[in-house]
């Protein structure tokens, strides 16, 4: 794990960025196509509309990428709520991405359903071999959670590498979620987040004892792939550890 730690939000972004670009232009000059895991949340939105910008848009080839969701809320793409529309217009809009590059969730079909189609369209993606995202975009939330696997909900026991509906009590809604296998399958994930109110989520993460039910995002540690925290300094503040930065 590497965890670089960023004076200011502009500078985290910036940063994670150029990460992203080096990234992509690497897999591309090695495999001819990138494909990456998006992820939802105020923060990817400035990230997106920063990658979008004059600044950025033209240092990646985007026809070679292809973009999927690590998790998705269970309401219609035209919803506020989606994640899909929210990247569509900060990223995918702007950038003139070819929809046949883009993989939403279908959130108009059944919970059940919606995982199950998601989970074949990234077998088929990937021609039925073990699916390795080439970089995957993660959060964190303050109560610890990272994509749709949420404190105490029996996803974060979930042994295989695909995707499932995750019910939330608390909220009477539905999500839709890549377990942490396949996250965990990734050749690249990489953490985004920043601001002082998830700064004791991400000590508790990085540093209390191994307790899944309560800091889920301890699941995400990948098999053969590279983890790579990007932070500010107000959410490093409560980190006792020192680490390679």
């Amino acid at each position: 794990m590497k965890l670089t730690i960023f004076a200011t939000v502009e500078e985290l972004l910036q940063g994670f960025a150029e990460y992203f670009v080096a990234t992509a232009n690497q897999v591309i000059a090695e495999r001819g196509q990138f494909a990456v895991a998006l992820s939802g949340g105020n923060s990817p939105k400035k990230l997106f509309e920063l990658l979008a910008s004059d600044a950025f848009k033209a240092q990646v080839a985007w026809e070679k990428v292809y973009f999927f969701f690590g998790d998705e809320r269970y309401v219609p793409h035209t919803s506020p709520d989606s994640n899909y529309l929210m990247a569509k217009k900060a990223l995918l809009d702007p950038l003139n991405i070819d929809s046949s590059h883009i993989f939403p969730v279908d959130t108009s079909v059944p919970p059940v359903q919606a995982a199950q189609r998601y989970e074949a369209t990234i077998d088929q993606f990937f021609r039925g071999q073990p699916a390795r995202f080439d970089l995957l975009l993660m959060g964190l939330g303050d109560n610890a959670h990272t994509a749709s696997l949420f404190p105490h909900t029996p996803v974060l026991h979930e042994e295989a590498a695909g995707i499932r509906e995750v019910y939330l009590e608390d909220k009477k809604v539905y999500r839709i979620t890549m377990t942490a296998p396949l996250i965990n399958q990734g050749r690249n994930v990489a953490f985004l987040v920043y601001g002082a109110d998830k700064a004791a989520a991400l000590r508790r993460v990085l540093e209390e004892a191994r307790n899944i039910e309560e800091y889920p995002a301890q699941l995400i540690a990948p098999t053969d792939g590279d983890l790579h925290w990007f932070v500010d300094q107000a959410i490093a503040s409560e980190l006792k550890n020192s680490y390679n930065t």
